[in-house]
């Protein structure tokens, strides 16, 4: 089962013009973060821009935040980048006839409707500020750690 990793790499993109913003904010600088590469940063970026996440000005090497960290979601961040927004899919393609492969798409799809909804309250409470700010905890743990050494 292939995977998405948009939603790690949106975050990703956000909290790095966020924490280094008086650093290089260019695509090369933010692909090499990643380990992907400048166009599709700059392809993630203009979606992040688009959904007023982020913003940018012609000429300049500068995003910046569309609003404050603390009022920007996993969820914004989650419908701005993710271009199939549903978590579980269906096997579209059961047997009919069979008591199971006849029903099971109506049942299942019950399910993971809720299942999504669920997902999607929870995004909705985690902020990019704190996972700004866990960021940073991380950071200073490993600097004592290697400080230790």
């Amino acid at each position: 089962m292939k995977f998405s990793s948009k939603l790690s790499d949106g975050v990703h993109i956000l909290a790095y013009v966020d924490i280094c913003q008086d650093g290089d904010l260019s695509s090369n600088a933010i692909a090499s973060s990643i380990e992907s590469n400048p166009s599709l940063v700059r392809r993630m970026m203009s979606r992040l821009k688009k959904s007023g996440l982020l913003s940018s000005q012609p000429g300049k090497v500068a995003p910046k935040l569309g609003r404050r960290a603390s009022e920007i979601s996993l969820l914004d961040v989650y419908q701005a980048i993710e271009d199939n927004q549903k978590l579980l899919h269906i096997d579209e393609k059961t047997n009919p006839k069979c008591i199971v492969g006849g029903n099971i798409q109506k049942t299942l799809t019950n399910v993971y409707d809720q299942i999504q909804a669920d997902a999607e309250k929870s995004m909705s409470k985690v902020t990019l500020q704190s996972i700004i700010d866990d960021i940073s905890v991380n950071n200073k743990k490993k600097q004592e750690l290697k400080s230790q050494k």
